[in-house]
């Protein structure tokens, strides 16, 4: 199978190179000779470790490396079955380059994105054969993330969506079947771990020391919310969220913070700048949690709550299934649980009651419980 990527950045680099393990043939185009070969030595450097850690031998990582060919030459794309494209998030920019490799390839060839943010549907709608267009979503970095969200267009055929999940799967990756709606399932269903984090920070209930600590010791995720925001970098992570934002009509469940906007301005983009809420600069002082198992407890309940809301949500509207919303957050954002499956695990009558408490003391939207949160719970029943 001959795979073709465009864009040599960390996510196409990444692409081609999970591609070119599952022996595929892979050409990784880009304009820049400079950044292709950043990439290839890139590629080098990785393949020299994982033979250094037993993963691989000597011929396999070889092998790796010589089955991806670097080219600033679109035309080198023919004779493709499947092209990822994995450019800047730019409609205007993807079409041009789609409109070019529609001339390239054969009509056989399924043509793809990457997108993180943009309508898979939009991005379709300039090809002369938009039924085979589709969403595929890799998690950086690509070759480690198992989750892959496959994303049809309205005008994707039923065939393109068979042939690219097969395949994907093929390359030893979790593919989840999405509708084309802002975040996917994702993106849109992690929005609370953030925004309900850093408004318990804004109104005092707790610094972002003690709420990273509830978060990993008591709820066992492998990082805080705050470490996790300097960990993408605010300048990232606020622009996912206002784009959500907007993308749902400014529903007030998805609403961005001044807190994190404010440190975005400030340059504070986390770990790459040396501040975010932590400061990592050698030598400095972070603050320590206050380690209160009561206050442990709220902060675990009310976020998880919210996640929990927001998954069921995203059921509710057909997004995507109970199984690949659950096997989307385990895989995608390493949840310690899928989140349909620890509303069952508390029962749903005690996650409706969470957000009833937090709509009585707010009434703000964003604590509107979910219509098929209340209805199963009602009846005692449960999502899996």
């Amino acid at each position: 199978m001959k795979v073709g990527v465009i864009g040599c950045g960390t996510m196409g680099s990444g692409i081609a190179q999970v591609a070119s393990t599952a022996n595929c043939q892979v050409v990784l185009y880009d304009l820049s000779e400079d950044a292709l070969v950043k990439s290839e030595n890139s590629l080098a450097k990785v393949m020299g470790r994982l033979v250094e850690k037993g993963r691989l031998t000597d011929e396999s990582a070889l092998a790796i490396k010589n089955r991806i060919t670097y080219s600033t030459a679109l035309d080198d794309m023919k004779g493709a079955n499947l092209v990822i494209e994995a450019i800047v998030e730019n409609l205007e920019v993807k079409h041009k380059v789609f409109q070019s490799l529609e001339a390239i390839v054969s009509d056989e060839c399924i043509l793809a994105s990457n997108t993180s943010s943009l309508s898979i549907t939009s991005l379709a709608a300039c090809l002369q054969k938009p039924e085979r267009f589709i969403g595929v979503h890799f998690f950086n970095p690509a070759p480690l993330m198992k989750l892959v969200e496959i994303i049809p267009a309205v005008q994707t055929s039923a065939e393109v969506l068979q042939k690219t999940q097969e395949t994907i799967d093929s390359w030893k990756k979790v593919t989840v079947k999405v509708k084309d709606t802002p975040g996917f399932i994702v993106n849109k269903v992690a929005r609370p771990f953030y925004s309900e984090a850093i408004k318990m920070y804004e109104e005092g209930t707790a610094d972002f020391a003690t709420i990273d600590w509830a978060m990993k010791e008591i709820g066992g995720f492998r990082m805080g919310p705050f470490e996790l925001m300097d960990f993408i970098g605010h300048d990232v992570n606020y622009v996912v969220t206002e784009t959500v934002f907007k993308a749902f009509y400014y529903d007030g469940r998805y609403k961005p913070s001044f807190t994190q906007k404010r440190l975005s301005e400030a340059g504070y983009l986390g770990r790459k700048s040396g501040r975010g809420f932590y400061n990592y600069a050698e030598g400095a002082i972070n603050p320590e949690p206050t380690t209160d198992p009561v206050l442990g407890d709220y902060i675990v309940d009310r976020i998880v709550a919210m996640l929990i809301n927001e998954a069921a949500d995203t059921l509710h509207v057909n997004i995507a299934s109970a199984k690949d919303i659950d096997l989307a957050m385990q895989n995608g954002v390493n949840y310690p649980k899928g989140l349909l499956a620890w509303a069952d695990e508390k029962g749903l009558p005690y996650c409706v009651s969470v957000m009833d408490e937090l709509f009585d003391e707010y009434h703000e939207e964003r604590y509107r419980c979910s219509p098929i949160l209340r209805k199963l719970g009602k009846n005692n029943a449960t999502f899996l």
